[in-house]
């Protein structure tokens, strides 16, 4: 039997600031706060954008697959009211009831007409007639399309249905998330970076790496070679060794050579010596504006994004400089024709300088899913983390056992201090059809506010305590 496509809709007041993030989105890429939005949590579109680019090789999982493609539930707690929001299954009742308790206005769900769990939610949206023929009914009241981020496939969608996307068209938007972007627009603003290079041919890939031998690698220096569309720990090798990289380059050029062709789309550069990830945010209007949103700390791991903890511990100089780089960032991307929301990567080093720009992206991020809830239950004094729990569960899990395991530990309105959960479907993602007592990974997002470092990384702590032993029941 085939998934309802609109699930139960649970409203609850109050409403959230008038004045919040995604009303002034809304207003910058559609024009008016009054646009209806359906929201699109294609994550990983950097995999399409990177279709037809060489660079290194990347291998994913289908454990993992799945669990990007369910990382679209995040949508639900961005979206608005009068939104509607396009998921590849029906939310947990159960979680939908305790968001509402919450006092959190959910918007109206469409679900695929079919789920596969190695398909983005985009994939098996253009594959659902039910879904697409809802979707002609939104377009022809206004509605406009806002996906994670744009490419091809979110291109189709658009043609198949009549809905306008809030955001440009998928080539442009493609052409700015380059690596190779980020650094030549770096070099061109002139704010500081990493050494690197730029490689778009096998040459000069060869030529870079023997730059990068010398230079780095032979003084004791590491660098990273990334792919120009990487993403979160993909498409990235950290190398200290001259034969490794040689190999690399190697490999590289034995795969233009099958191909017949030498274009190449990778970066390499020194690997910086950082104290502290940040995460910048700032919104390109349709009209040109920039408008900055917030700064905070990304938690990364091996390169991989593991959350963001805020208000960030930056000094003032720090915090102009973010807003500096912002504000010529959007303009130059406005400039190219790029509208929508952006955030950037950018270190502090050992020695506490900035290095603004490490990366651009030009799409929906992590952080981006956070505002919603922030602007909601965040109170003067409050700090936050934002981070993913990982657990092997043998059998589903509902959301009813694990509220039940959590306790007290969840989010108290009265307090404001505890977990919100703002993504449960993560945690059966990766489940297997017919489970047969074997573990699988899951993961569950959340959002932990306190009222100080310490109670923070003390509420941290429990929470992964409590999911360990809910993998875990007999410990």
């Amino acid at each position: 039997m085939s998934p309802p496509l609109v699930s139960p809709v649970r409203h609850a007041a109050p409403a959230p600031p008038a004045a919040g993030f995604l009303d002034g989105a809304r207003r910058a890429l559609t024009g008016t706060a009054g646009t209806p939005l359906v929201l699109l949590g294609n994550f990983e579109v950097e995999d399409e954008w990177a279709k037809g680019e060489s660079g290194l090789p990347m291998l994913a999982g289908r454990n993992s697959a799945a669990i990007v493609n369910r990382m679209d539930e995040f949508a639900l707690l961005l979206a608005g009211p009068d939104d509607h929001v396009v998921l590849k299954s029906a939310p947990d009742a159960d979680y939908l009831d305790h968001l509402a308790s919450l006092g959190v206005e959910l918007p109206t769900v469409l679900v695929t007409d079919v789920q596969d769990p190695a398909h983005s939610v985009t994939v098996d949206a253009l594959r659902s007639p039910r879904l697409l023929a809802a979707l002609r009914e939104l377009a022809a009241r206004g509605a406009r399309l806002l996906p994670h981020g744009q490419s091809a496939l979110e291109d189709e969608l658009c043609e198949r249905t009549g809905l306008a996307s809030a955001l440009p068209p998928s080539p442009l938007v493609k052409s700015v998330n380059s690596k190779i972007y980020s650094r030549r627009l770096a070099t061109e603003l002139g704010l500081p970076l990493a050494r690197g290079w730029e490689c778009e041919t096998v040459g000069a890939f060869e030529e870079a790496a023997e730059e990068a031998v010398a230079l780095c690698v032979d003084q004791g220096r590491r660098v990273g070679v990334k792919d120009a569309y990487g993403v979160s720990g993909k498409g990235i090798a950290v190398i200290d060794d001259s034969r490794r990289l040689r190999q690399l380059v190697r490999m590289v050029a034995r795969g233009a050579a099958k191909r017949g062709d030498d274009r190449i789309a990778l970066v390499i550069e020194e690997w910086a010596d950082k104290t502290t990830d940040l995460n910048y945010h700032f919104t390109v209007g349709r009209d040109g504006s920039v408008r900055f949103d917030f700064v905070k700390e990304a938690l990364t791991e091996n390169g991989v994004h593991k959350g963001h903890r805020f208000p960030a511990q930056l000094d003032p100089g720090h915090v102009a400089a973010v807003r500096d780089a912002s504000a010529r960032i959007g303009a130059r991307l406005a400039a190219d024709g790029f509208h929508g929301v952006v955030g950037v990567d950018a270190m502090l080093t050992r020695d506490r300088g900035l290095l603004p720009l490490l990366e651009i992206n030009a799409r929906n991020n992590m952080s981006t899913y956070q505002t919603s809830l922030q602007e909601r239950f965040m109170r003067p004094g409050t700090t936050a983390l934002a981070r993913q729990y990982e657990l092997s569960p043998t059998a589903r899990v509902s959301f009813a056992r694990l509220r039940d395991r959590l306790g007290d530990l969840l989010l108290d309105p009265a307090t404001g201090r505890g977990l919100i959960i703002n993504n449960f479907a993560t945690v059966n993602a990766a489940a297997p059809a017919d489970p047969d007592g074997r573990p699988w990974t899951g993961r569950l997002y959340g959002l932990l506010l306190a009222g100080s470092t310490t109670e923070l990384n003390a509420l941290d702590r429990a929470v992964a305590e409590a999911v360990r032993k809910e993998t875990n029941p007999d410990d």
